[in-house]
């Protein structure tokens, strides 16, 4: 025998609305608070219940013998939704900054609809919860100090992050040729020192693992220039080629 399980009410907000009078004044008849959902209220209207986030319940004065319209429950259903969304993009911020377009996927991950979607982002935008140009800064110093990542890895995982290009041009440019040659000698230093062999075989695998890491051609000229000085070495050196 199958079991039919009756879905909880704010998923049948948007069906029960369709089968409340349309012509009728509607009056709440009691208010509950959900037991396994923070801040949520169960509003019945004798048979019809439907569900709201406490804030709107406040918002719109849904106490016992209150009276609406389904006009006026339409609006408070929308209101509803983007409050849902509110809360959960704080959620979402909790554990760590995100992008505009990180926070767009989790609400539409949440079947948020496109319209609130934008709305909420820009409410985050304005109250700074959202701030691409910050967060572009604040990974490209991040990445270049502590992760010891080139410029290169850094464009690349702020598009992946969906951030507009001026804004990572931007953020490349508050980091300084001494930065990330200070990063990239780092990060060179400490692979070229774990490679056993002569110093060609030291310069080409320091040189594609700086590659690998971002770092420009360019740069890793520089960095294996240092290296190679550093270990005071004299003798036949092979040519190496590292594409800009």
């Amino acid at each position: 025998m199958v079991i039919q399980l009756n879905p909880e009410p704010e998923e049948q907000d948007e069906q029960a609305l369709a089968d409340f009078p349309a012509d009728e004044l509607l009056v709440i008849t009691r208010v509950e608070r959900r037991k396994k959902s923070d801040r949520r209220y169960i509003i019945h209207f004798g048979a019809h219940p439907m569900t709201v986030h406490e804030d709107v319940m406040i918002k719109y004065r849904m106490i016992t013998g209150s009276s609406f319209m389904k006009a006026d429950l339409e609006e408070i259903v929308v209101a509803d939704e983007r409050q849902r969304a509110y809360v959960e993009g704080l959620r979402y911020l909790e554990r760590k900054p995100r992008t505009s377009q990180e926070m767009a996927r989790r609400l539409r991950e949440k079947e948020i609809g496109e319209t609130i979607i934008a709305e909420v982002l820009l409410r985050l935008q304005q109250e700074r919860l959202l701030d691409d140009p910050l967060y572009a800064k604040q990974w490209a110093e991040q990445r270049i100090t502590n992760q010891r990542k080139g410029k290169l890895w850094i464009r690349q995982e702020l598009r992946e992050k969906g951030i507009d290009k001026s804004l990572i041009s931007e953020a490349l440019e508050n980091i300084t040729p001494e930065q990330e040659l200070e990063s990239a000698l780092q990060t060179g230093r400490k692979k070229w020192n774990l490679i056993s062999g002569d110093v060609n075989d030291k310069r080409r695998k320091t040189g594609a693992f700086l590659m690998r890491r971002g770092f420009s051609g360019d740069m890793v000229r520089q960095v294996l220039g240092i290296l190679r000085e550093e270990e005071d070495f004299e003798g036949e050196e092979e040519e190496f080629y590292f594409p800009d």
